[in-house]
């Protein structure tokens, strides 16, 4: 059975709902993480005392060496991102994690900027 339908039986439905992968929790104990934020591993080892499900484990190899959204992590994944959000911040806090907030719309550029790169790529 493939990773991405291991949580659904044809005939039943998903198997495990998505609050037993949080273990129940609909926030994380750390910090709010939002949706746009930017998480890459830390690459540190995981400590003994760490219980880590294998959603876990497969959230830290989806982000290993990478920048990635969160909410791209939660589509590949294909949890929820409220569940991202929980095995996220329990990865915080075992520092296996860095979460970066997303940029400022102010150093985004502007739409009339953006516009004008649009017309000078369709006059090319």
């Amino acid at each position: 059975m493939s990773r991405e339908h291991e949580w659904v039986d044809e005939e039943a439905g998903p198997v495990v709902r998505p609050y037993a992968v949080a273990r129940g929790r609909t926030r994380s104990a750390s910090i709010e993480v939002d949706l746009l934020a930017v998480v890459v591993s830390t690459g540190q080892p995981v400590p003994a005392k760490a219980e880590l499900s294998a959603q876990h484990r497969r959230l830290l190899a989806c982000v290993a060496g990478k920048n990635r959204p969160v909410v791209e992590v939660a589509s590949d994944l294909g949890l929820p991102v409220g569940v991202v959000r929980v095995l996220l911040g329990d990865l915080l806090q075992h520092d296996l994690v860095t979460v970066r907030p997303p940029r400022d719309k102010a150093a985004a550029p502007s739409e009339s900027l953006l516009r004008e790169v649009i017309n000078g790529l369709r006059a090319l």
